[in-house]
């Protein structure tokens, strides 16, 4: 393409968009709920197997685009991603090597920025939409991801940190999705039968994982509610 004197793209090439641009956080949303959908099938075929880690490979890339980083965070942004995706590409769940708890540190590292920055991108927009909303349910489900992160890293340190009861499970170990059960429960306050914490810093993340659950329900009410009434005046 040969630029017009100055250098510059004309207006409407400049102005082009994805046709996502405007609904990032809605799309990452759906690809978290695919996540949550497609998890009890991941054992079931190669196919769901896959489907499910290249979904995973997706929420992160599209988590890097949903925060709208400066050039400089992106390139943070993209070095925290690359050791995530192979987490979820590569180690498998009984996998408990030294590689592997650095592999979920780190994963974990790059959901705790990616909620931050899309905390303050979220909360600091005085004029809230459909967007907005979107943004705020998408940091709660990642929240719910990130517990099962740590209550994975707990388990590979203290093998015995969850209890799984026999009457209600055909297996004794944990896998993902029990954590991803276990979170989600904690974070609703709903509970999540037939897995026990166990260990005292399994219950104490519980316990965090129960308040800040809370805590951001009541804020994020409290946010929009006050926004609304702003924009309304």
């Amino acid at each position: 393409m040969i630029l017009p004197l100055g250098g510059t793209l004309p207006a409407a090439a400049s102005k082009r968009a994805l046709p996502i641009e405007g609904h990032r956080f809605f799309v990452l949303f759906v690809f978290l709920l695919a996540t949550l959908v497609l998890y009890p099938y991941a054992e079931e075929s190669q196919f769901s197997y896959y489907a499910l880690r290249l979904i995973g490979s997706a929420v992160i890339l599209l988590s890097v685009y949903a925060a709208g980083f400066r050039r400089s965070l992106l390139i943070l942004a993209l070095v925290l991603a690359f050791p995530a995706i192979l987490q979820r590409v590569m180690m498998t769940s009984a996998d408990r090597s030294a590689l592997a708890v650095a592999g979920i540190l780190l994963s974990l590292v790059f959901d705790i920025f990616i909620i931050v920055v899309l905390f303050r991108h979220v909360f600091s927009n005085s004029d809230p939409n459909s967007e907005t909303v979107f943004g705020a349910l998408c940091i709660y489900l990642l929240i719910g991801f990130s517990f099962a992160s740590v209550y994975g890293l707990l388990t590979m340190l203290h093998p015995n940190a969850f209890y799984m009861d026999p009457l209600i499970n055909p297996h004794r170990i944990p896998n993902r999705f029990d954590f991803v059960y276990f979170s989600f429960g904690t974070i609703t306050s709903l509970g999540a039968t037939g897995v026990i914490a166990v260990l005292p810093q399994a219950r104490s993340f519980a316990i965090l994982e129960a308040i800040l659950g809370i805590l951001y329900l009541a804020v994020l009410i409290a946010r929009l509610m006050g926004a609304y009434r702003s924009a309304s005046r």
